[in-house]
């Protein structure tokens, strides 16, 4: 008996080893995403330059898009953000969907749109807007009923509003023939009319 007990330490040892190394050699834009092939989540948001309208995923639907998840705030998706602007250049539809970063009334912070739209319309006037909507999530729903672990990260969605990619981190030069690809393939369905 005292033999085993020696060893159940030894087999923990080598799996956590033998776990942490396969994670060496995982890509993490390749973040298995459960909505994957579901239809997108249905939303009523706010649109993020005019509050008064409210945008659905009912909105988007007719011709395929890239919903990208980002704010001001994020390094990666402020580097992005020019490389985006090409796609739209070229026609690529791209929706953001803002991600707010939370408040703590605690600690005197409170929600302030007319300063994050300030900030907002100052960086893309920067960087570049490659956004033909800019939806608010303001409570961070959407983003949380997407599974969204961090920002930027990128949804393909068909002309039906079903999901058919999810790509963590920013949309580059070298990543974005993987994504044209996808988003390539839907469009030429939605022109011929074919539903998945």
């Amino acid at each position: 008996m005292r033999k085993w007990l020696f060893f159940i330490p030894l087999v923990a040892f080598l799996g956590l080893a033998v776990f942490l190394f396969s994670g060496l050699f995982s890509d993490p834009h390749l973040h298995e995403n459960v909505k994957v092939e579901q239809a997108m989540p249905a939303f009523a948001l706010a649109d993020l330059e005019n509050p008064a309208k409210t945008v659905t995923e009912k909105d988007l639907l007719g011709q395929p898009y890239l919903l990208n998840v980002w704010g001001v705030w994020c390094p990666t998706c402020n580097a992005e953000l020019g490389f985006l602007t090409s796609l739209r250049a070229q026609g690529v539809k791209i929706v953001g969907l803002y991600y707010n970063q939370p408040t703590d009334s605690a600690f005197g912070e409170q929600f302030d749109l007319p300063t994050l739209q300030r900030d907002v319309a100052r960086k893309l006037a920067e960087q570049g807007n490659p956004y033909q909507l800019n939806i608010l999530d303001k409570d961070r729903s959407l983003i949380f009923d997407l599974g969204v672990t961090g920002a930027p990260e990128t949804f393909v969605v068909d002309a039906q509003g079903k999901i058919r990619y999810h790509m963590v981190g920013d949309i580059n030069p070298n990543n974005w023939p993987q994504l044209e690809a996808v988003y390539q393939q839907l469009v030429k369905e939605s022109h011929a009319g074919v539903t998945p």
